[in-house]
């Protein structure tokens, strides 16, 4: 079973190939930087600088080391810091994401027994986009294909597509890695699987005659996934190290919401959600899953809609 394809294809259309920035730093006697500020500073050698970094010791997935005394391992270790230390935009943008959706992976994946790392597996597939789809059909911010929902009890079609319903795609996730650890023996090759399916890892590792990840041969998108995973982890879990600055205020928030039962069909989503005071388009952010202005529901199953709580939103703006 295979989760997504081309995930370097998605990647491009939603830049996650990198992230941070050493980028015009002050020089040392400049006003230092707020006591509520993330960073540290250089002294300006050029008007712009560009570093090596240094190889991070002791880096790990899920628990399990990175072997990077492993002279290849250590190049493509080092080509994924570098690439995704570099890209200063996107870099801002997966700090602000994460602060908004991480709360609601995290205990998800805590309650499954699946290690805290792969929210970070997350990141490189979607860049935390809620509404991401590859060009292969995998969506949602875990980039699940069609099958797989379905075969893991989603429903997906025209009018109603849970893969886009984060909490419920999250348990798909935890499902698969589950079964992928159970059957490859590492968290490393279960992460490897989400990308290449558990029969592809498993047949590579047959073919070649060994036991884990980092001794395959593999592909260009497999063989750079699990770095890039690390190296994401990495990053997001020590931006001052890595040059970049931010107010915690700056952050993404996550609005407060209730859920609303309902068990019938509805005409028009514009009308329900002037029920509660906001406009369709608000409805919609908080429910991407409701893919038409109208719910079916002809089997009368119980879907559980999202709704903010009052004044975090100004519907009756004008122009």
């Amino acid at each position: 079973m295979k989760i997504i394809k081309n995930s370097l294809a998605l990647l491009g259309v939603v830049g996650i190939s990198g992230l941070f920035i050493f980028s015009m730093q002050k020089s040392p006697d400049e006003t230092a930087v707020q006591d509520n500020l993330i960073g540290t500073e250089d002294p300006i050698v050029n008007n712009y600088n560009v570093y090596a970094l240094e190889m991070p010791e002791n880096l790990n997935f899920a628990g399990e080391a990175v072997p990077i005394e492993d002279p290849d391992i250590y190049e493509r270790m080092d080509r994924e810091l570098l690439v995704n230390t570099y890209w200063q935009s996107n870099g801002l943008l997966m700090f602000k994401r994460a602060q908004k959706f991480f709360p609601i992976i995290e205990p998800i994946l805590k309650k499954n027994g699946v290690p805290d790392d792969f929210k970070y597996l997350a990141v490189i597939e979607s860049g935390l986009i809620q509404t991401a789809k590859s060009p292969a059909g995998a969506s949602g911010i875990w980039q699940i294909m069609p099958a797989t929902g379905r075969e893991n009890g989603l429903e997906v079609n025209s009018n109603v597509d849970e893969r886009y319903n984060l909490e419920l795609a999250t348990e798909v996730a935890c499902d698969y890695l589950k079964k992928a650890k159970e059957n490859l023996g590492t968290w490393t090759k279960a992460a490897a699987a989400y990308n290449a399916g558990n029969a592809g890892i498993s047949r590579r590792l047959k073919a070649q005659d060994v036991t884990g990840y980092y001794d395959l041969l593999l592909g260009e998108e497999t063989g750079r996934y699990v770095l890039r995973i690390v190296a994401l982890k990495e990053i997001l879990s020590h931006p001052e190290k890595y040059g970049f600055n931010f107010n915690k205020t700056h952050l993404y928030k996550a609005v407060p919401t209730f859920k609303v039962d309902v068990d019938t069909a509805v005409v028009d989503f514009a009308n329900f959600a002037k029920q509660f005071d906001i406009n369709y388009k608000i409805l919609k952010l908080h429910n991407p899953w409701l893919r038409e202005p109208h719910l079916n529901n002809r089997s009368r199953k119980l879907y559980k809609i999202e709704i903010p709580e009052k004044g975090y939103y100004s519907t009756n703006t004008t122009p």
